[in-house]
């Protein structure tokens, strides 16, 4: 599997929900890029820091590539859960920002470097499945990096009603105004009301 046609493609969709996900912290406050907006504390900067985690953990020690700054999250002893979904108060948006880039670019670098049958051992993966390729690494990081891009657009939504899937290009209907958004949810609401009693 050396196409680098594939590897390409494979790139440009991480690039794509890499780039959605920091679309959705823009105009916000510290507060609301930090807010937990869900029962498991769901919050914007949280999934861009975990994100970045991820990326420098995949890309750099999976092939022998550590990253410093990937440690904490690799040698994680399970003390503290979900330290890597939350920012902390001394932790800046620009800090997190900022690491979540330097994993684009450890990542990128890896994946510029191998090929995409390149093998690779992803040391907290148990048994046989630590023993991936880039191609299957790349394949994870991408639905990883597109799951926690729809978890930051229904937070994005909670937030200020801001939904969509990129600048630009927002993928919702065309035309409609606030009212109809909310005629639309009463009818839904309606629908899913006649359902559940008739269940």
């Amino acid at each position: 599997m050396t196409d680098p046609g594939a590897k390409a493609d494979l790139q440009r969709y991480l690039q794509s929900a890499r780039d959605a996900l920091l679309w959705k912290l823009e105009g916000l406050s510290e507060y609301d890029v930090r807010r937990p907006l869900t029962p498991t504390g769901t919050n914007l900067l949280g999934l861009v820091k975990h994100l970045a985690y991820v990326e420098l953990g995949y890309f750099g020690e999976t092939f022998g590539r550590p990253e410093p700054d990937a440690t904490a999250w690799i040698e994680d002893d399970g003390s503290d859960p979900n330290w890597d979904m939350w920012a902390a108060a001394d932790e800046s948006r620009d800090q997190i920002v900022g690491l979540y880039r330097r994993a684009w670019a450890t990542a990128d670098a890896t994946i510029e470097a191998l090929a995409l049958d390149a093998p690779g051992r992803v040391p907290w993966w148990d048994g046989d499945r630590a023993s991936v390729t880039l191609h299957r690494v790349l394949v994870h990081v991408i639905a990883e990096t597109n799951r926690h891009a729809g978890h930051a657009d229904v937070v994005r939504e909670l937030v200020d009603g801001a939904a969509g899937l990129r600048a630009g290009n927002v993928n919702l209907p065309e035309g409609v105004d606030g009212t109809w958004w909310s005629d639309y949810r009463e009818r839904l609401e309606q629908t899913a009301r006649k359902a559940g009693s008739s269940s």
